[in-house]
């Protein structure tokens, strides 16, 4: 486990070369970097050329992360994919982290969202299940049920979706039926239990599964859409910085909107994600997806009717 130090270096070291992108830095500015930002912290830095190249290894193996060297810049430099990658990485969050530390006892300088627990104490138990192919059993509560039910299920992979984590798993009772991925949000999970029982785990994709969904629906062996979006200029430079999906495209562009296309299938957590875009959104295609939209705006209109 890297020292507090160690991990203060990878940190800013990621920061700054993120930062520098488009050229990169050599060692010395690297070193400058690190010199300014443990002296404002009161620490004391010992960096050398050996103990960047052990840092660059750790950033690749702890976060996956990789720092290339170009001989022609005399510059280390994080490739444009690993960029996009780390995006949402675990950086992100130490960085939040280091905020966090800094303006400790400092109210009036940053302000969370207040928000319930996302049951992230159950990741270990749940990372080693799921490597380990054991038997899980919890109990689960339904937010539209007020009864909690018990679960025994063959745990997959863990997915995040808007700031919560999900688990997919299979129920063990199924494994002699049909194969299907549950999804179960890890907030609602109590009394987590890892069993001695191992389970054969099926030949299935994960990243193709959801690869044509919006959320935590699975889309698997379901046919894809292309659905056209038009935002007005404001709402469409959220959207370019967030994308919706993965397929996303500009098809056209002007000065007061941009037309984007996605090509997934629209389940239920994407009709919901375009209603709260209001009237910054128009869909133009396909007709079967603007009917159901319609057919739910009908029902809204007659929830706020007096």
């Amino acid at each position: 486990m890297a020292k507090n130090e160690q991990m203060l270096r990878l940190l800013f070291i990621e920061e700054f070369l993120r930062r520098r992108k488009d050229r990169g830095a050599t060692y010395p500015e690297i070193a400058d970097y690190l010199e300014t930002q443990f002296a404002e912290k009161g620490l004391e830095l010992k960096f050398t050329e050996r103990t960047f190249q052990r840092d660059k290894l750790a950033i690749a193996d702890v976060f996956g992360i990789q720092i290339s060297y170009s001989r022609k810049k005399n510059a280390h430099f994080i490739e444009e994919e690993e960029l996009e990658l780390s995006q949402e990485s675990v950086f992100d969050q130490l960085l939040l982290v280091e905020a966090y530390r800094e303006t400790k006892g400092k109210a009036d300088v940053m302000f969370f969202e207040p928000r319930r627990a996302r049951g992230l104490e159950h990741l270990n138990d749940l990372i080693h299940a799921i490597t380990q192919k054991k038997v899980l059993s919890f109990t689960y509560q339904k937010f539209w049920e007020n009864e909690k039910s018990s679960k025994v299920v063959m745990p997959y992979a863990l997915k995040e979706f808007k700031n919560r984590w999900y688990l997919l798993a299979a129920d063990y009772q199924s494994k002699n039926t049909s194969f299907f991925l549950k999804t179960y949000g890890l907030d609602r999970i109590s009394d987590l239990n890892i069993s001695n029982t191992s389970f054969k785990r099926e030949d299935i994709d994960i990243e193709k599964a959801y690869k044509n969904s919006f959320g935590i629906i699975s889309t698997l062996g379901k046919e894809t859409q292309e659905i056209l979006l038009k935002f007005d200029r404001e709402q469409a430079n959220y959207v370019k910085a967030l994308p919706l999906h993965h397929s996303q495209t500009i098809i056209a562009e002007n000065e007061t909107e941009t037309i984007f296309r996605v090509s997934l299938v629209p389940t239920y957590d994407f009709q919901r994600e375009i209603l709260s875009y209001g009237k910054r959104v128009q869909v133009l295609a396909p007709e079967s997806f603007i009917q159901e939209l319609k057919a739910e705006v009908e029902i809204m209109l007659k929830n706020f009717s007096v």
